[in-house]
């Protein structure tokens, strides 16, 4: 692997870049508290921050600090969060709130190994709300991060790699600079998110492309090097109920992990065999749709799953609980409850009105 370093340290040229160049609006960027950065850092990760915002602004507007966040229900936690997708980040937040609210005495930990005991918190969160928060001196090596030190300083080797990471956390190290933290950080994850993108980068605008060993070599597109190649992706079909009684439909909580944890969604079957089942022995004189609605098909990062929904009228289903701890609810589609629901199932219901 090639170590050669940059012949000038990176942090001054980013740092005049930003200010004329860098993203200054975003709304986690104005009354810029720990508590507002880690929402935006979490709500960051996997997503796009033209779609981060409005979820931001939302989250901000119901639960403007991190008391009003812990003491929430989840189910509300998780119902501003419907929609942005990873609902496990929903959950850890949720989570951490609760810690800092009854470890820290409300006061978001000022320690990067207190902020990475909370759950959803790795290393490069953790210096990123620090750093942007309160100017401390932590490196951050998100993905943006990453790209612009592997390009400049042409590091081979597959970012996931352990040996590619410790070089790369070397180099995150050396460039922070002792002053302007907070800005050096906005600056180089703007730079990767604005001009060092993955395809097509704009070296004609970098600052730092003058001493770029990928710009000077012309491997601007072979660095960084590919991950390794996931498992083929596959297909997974589900057959969910939507047991409808008058203006409302059955929903069921899925468990805390795994696919849409702690999310409500219909009741999901194997076949239309065990629907059918659950409808005659589940609801009171249902009646099942011999035609199923339109196929819907969702993607989650490593398979596809295909959702064949059947529709049954009925009037109404034995023992159903309440929500509060339930595992069941109708779901009022006039008059829709605040509990987390997953994209494809909200779009559904959405169209049954």
């Amino acid at each position: 692997m090639k170590r050669a370093r940059p012949t000038a340290s990176i942090a001054p040229r980013l740092i005049d870049w930003h200010a004329h160049a860098g993203r200054h609006a975003l709304p986690w960027q104005t009354d810029r508290s720990s508590y507002r950065v880690w929402v935006s850092e979490i709500m960051l990760q996997q997503t796009q921050v033209a779609t981060v915002i409005p979820y931001f602004e939302r989250f901000m507007a119901r639960f403007p600090d991190v008391r009003a966040l812990a003491d929430a229900p989840r189910d509300e936690v998780l119902h501003l969060w419907t929609g942005l997708g990873y609902y496990a980040r929903a959950r850890n937040l949720h989570a951490a709130a609760q810690i800092i609210r009854d470890r820290h005495d409300g006061e978001f930990p000022s320690t990067l190994e207190a902020v990475m005991e909370l759950p959803g918190i790795g290393r490069s969160t953790a210096g990123a709300i620090l750093a942007l928060s309160r100017g401390a001196r932590y490196p951050i090596l998100d993905g943006n991060v990453k790209r612009v030190l592997a390009r400049h300083c042409a590091i081979d080797g597959a970012p996931d790699e352990n040996a590619t990471l410790a070089r790369l956390w070397e180099l995150a190290e050396a460039e922070t600079p002792h002053a302007g933290v907070d800005t050096y950080t906005q600056a180089i994850m703007d730079l990767g998110a604005t001009l060092c993108t993955r395809h097509q980068p704009r070296c004609d605008a970098c600052p730092i492309a003058s001493d770029c060993r990928a710009r000077i070599e012309g491997r601007q597109e072979e660095l960084p090097a590919a991950k390794r190649r996931r498992a083929a992706r596959r297909t997974r079909r589900a057959v969910m109920l939507v047991a409808r009684h008058e203006s409302a439909v059955l929903l069921v909580q899925r468990p805390a992990s795994g696919i849409w944890g702690g999310l409500w969604c219909l009741p999901e079957f194997d076949d239309r065999a065990a629907a059918a089942r659950f409808a005659a022995h589940t609801l009171a004189r249902a009646t099942v749709a011999r035609a199923a609605l339109p196929e819907i098909e969702h993607s989650f990062t490593h398979f596809d799953l295909v959702i064949t929904p059947l529709l049954a009228r009925c009037q109404g289903v034995h023992d159903v609980c309440e929500p509060g701890g339930a595992t069941q609810l109708w779901y009022d589609l006039a008059q829709p409850a605040r509990v987390g629901l997953p994209a494809p199932i909200k779009t559904l219901l959405e169209t049954l009105r």
